[in-house]
């Protein structure tokens, strides 16, 4: 579990103090209290009808475009180590030498590691970087001296230069070999059996040559960002990450204490309260229900006045962000300063030791 719920700690400690002379940020008519009487890193937001709408910042899951350059269309270049087939016809002594009773594979010229490979009457032959199309126009000029007007054909039928490596979150991280059929990031994760349960689409990383590209491919598989299936070169490594729990924690006078899972979707204030019973009615003081969120400024701290039914409706939209945290006092109320003085450290520190541990 992460270190934040370190704080659940924090927090029961103070809810169960005898607190008296006790009193809210805005107290019950309305008036704020001056910023001095609170801790000088709070910043205090009372949620109402008129402000509502500037806080209400709904994070985007619906995915982005891709940083990959789209590139050229592919089309496959012979490498080093790859075999390549040369028929001429009406001469099989040219076409199949080895014999009919070798398959292409097995009869077929290797490019050696000076990226040619050797023909008969011609010699050495220049393969590396050039398509098989390109080859066979330079081989049939070359043997258009011995061979009047030749009819030829070169073709790969052993791909072995080229390929992607996929490794993470996927049911058979595998290296698969490039052809002339164009292979996208959606095949070669296909290819890898697919993604697993535990597999974050939306941060998959492409690392091709000194750069590393993310690609968000659940923008492709929901919204159909075609950006985000780009074509995949000789040599990329795909990697999927697992996803990363983000939550909201849900304290104080509630039907029950919980943390609500942020990962997916968008989740309002009032959806998260009623979803696990709302607050309990004559122990929790509705005036109460504060958001903690911590922000590189300070820690933010939102009120909703619940009192009032309607209040529900602002709720809704009121959207948590991971690592909120949620709490609503008891009645009588807490003393305020006693609250944020022992929470603000607690969730400053478990933020700092998160982000070192992401680092």
């Amino acid at each position: 579990m992460r270190a934040w719920f370190s704080i659940l700690a924090v927090i029961v400690l103070v809810s169960g103090c005898d607190l008296a002379n006790t009193s809210f940020p805005v107290d019950a008519d309305g008036a704020e209290k001056p910023v001095e009487e609170l801790a000088t890193n709070v910043k205090i937001v009372r949620l109402t009808a008129e402000n509502i709408n500037q806080f209400n910042r709904k994070r985007n899951l619906a995915g982005s475009r891709t940083t990959v350059a789209a590139g050229e269309m592919w089309n496959y270049r012979i490498g080093v180590g790859d075999v390549l087939d040369v028929v001429v016809w009406d001469h099989p002594d040219l076409t199949m030498p080895a014999g009919d009773r070798r398959t292409p594979l097995e009869s077929g010229l290797r490019v050696q590691s000076d990226g040619t490979f050797f023909y008969p009457h011609v010699g050495q032959v220049t393969a590396r970087g050039r398509t098989p199309e390109q080859v066979r126009a330079d081989l049939s000029a070359r043997m258009a001296e011995f061979i009047p007007n030749p009819q030829m054909e070169v073709k790969v039928v052993g791909y072995n230069s080229q390929a992607v490596s996929v490794t993470g979150e996927v049911s058979q991280p595998s290296r698969q070999k490039l052809t002339d059929v164009p292979l996208t990031l959606l095949d070669a994760i296909d290819a890898a059996g697919g993604l697993t349960k535990e597999a974050d689409a939306r941060l998959v990383t492409i690392r091709r040559g000194s750069k590393t590209h993310r690609v968000d491919l659940e923008a492709f598989l929901k919204n159909g960002v075609s950006a985000n299936n780009p074509l995949l070169r000789g040599g990329d490594v795909v990697s999927v990450p697992r996803i990363e729990l983000q939550e909201a924690f849900l304290l104080g006078q509630l039907v029950k204490s919980a943390t609500i899972d942020l990962t997916r979707e968008n989740i309002n204030l009032t959806q998260a309260v009623t979803s696990i019973g709302g607050i309990k009615e004559g122990q929790a003081d509705a005036r109460g229900i504060f958001i903690f969120r911590d922000q590189k400024d300070g820690m933010h701290v939102y009120q909703l006045d619940a009192s009032n039914p309607a209040a529900y409706l602002l709720g809704t939209r009121f959207v948590l962000h991971p690592n909120d945290v949620v709490y609503v006092t008891s009645s009588p109320i807490y003393r305020w300063n006693r609250l944020v003085s022992s929470l603000v450290p607690t969730l400053t520190t478990v933020r700092t030791a998160d982000l070192i541990a992401t680092e």
